[in-house]
């Protein structure tokens, strides 16, 4: 399928990205940063066009559906979502070091899709829990919170490397608006996927290893966000405890689907 093709291009586009963004933070030139931010922009838009391609290409099985519905396609849209926000990130503060260690996130997780099982790349029909628009707006709410994690984490580690220079305040600002964002998009997705539950399994909440790891997971950064706003936790304090956060992102979207089994755990195939 020509989507899968594109979408291993765009693979290596990031990673190409990423070694321009190193190149510009290492040797200290603007035309490394200029080509890695064109090129992050065209392999974003290649990336989007590999997904409405899929799009249509499930229409034209007779089995149309957003490319929503696995393990697979959850990871080509989380590495979308994260170079989307990453994108809009960029261009509003006019910094591009953060690229640097948001791109090879974006590059590693769209390598580990490639590495799924075939029968997984190939579009499938939905099982009948996932027949549902519900399905839409909890993934895409849920996804853009954990790329809104993702790229806190990224911010995070370039605080820790920068926690002396006056650039650190600038990071700690921006790293709390970007966890806000997304614990409230974190928030959206916990709601509508109780509502999906409901209409799948007839219960808004029944304490599935996802569901309990999300809540785990969303508690993290409530206490972020309590803690600087109460407790007024800054710096360090609060770039640690957003890895710790990103590091729960991770085990609630790819520990649970392997190691323990529930009501989500069509997710891996």
């Amino acid at each position: 399928m020509y989507n899968t093709v594109i979408l291993s291009y765009t693979t290596f586009g990031y990673f190409i990205s990423f070694l321009f963004y190193l190149l510009m933070s290492v040797m200290k030139k603007e035309v490394f940063g200029k080509i890695a931010s064109f090129s992050s922009i065209l392999f974003f838009l290649l990336h989007t066009s590999g997904i409405i391609l899929r799009w249509i290409e499930s229409y034209k099985l007779g089995i149309g559906h957003a490319p929503l519905s696995n393990l697979y396609e959850s990871l080509i849209f989380f590495s979308w979502a994260i170079m989307l926000l990453y994108i809009i990130l960029e261009l509003k503060t006019k910094t591009k070091i953060f690229g640097v260690f948001v791109t090879p996130l974006s590059f590693l997780i769209m390598a580990y899709a490639s590495f799924s099982p075939s029968v997984t790349s190939k579009i499938q029909p939905l099982i009948p829990a996932l027949k549902s628009n519900w399905l839409i707006a909890h993934v895409i709410t849920c996804f853009m919170g954990y790329a809104a994690f993702g790229i806190s984490m990224a911010l995070s580690i370039v605080y820790l490397l920068n926690e002396k220079s006056r650039f650190s305040i600038f990071l700690e600002e921006l790293n709390y608006q970007i966890v806000v964002i997304g614990f409230m998009m974190l928030t959206l997705g916990i709601i509508t996927g109780s509502v999906w539950a409901h209409y799948a399994w007839g219960s808004y909440w029944s304490w599935d290893p996802k569901e309990t790891w999300s809540l785990i997971t969303w508690l993290v950064y409530a206490a972020l966000i309590h803690s600087r706003m109460v407790r007024r936790w800054r710096g360090r304090k609060i770039a640690i405890l957003s890895i710790i956060g990103f590091s729960c992102v991770l085990f609630t979207y790819l520990g649970v689907n392997f190691l323990l089994s529930g009501l989500h755990s069509y997710a891996k195939s």
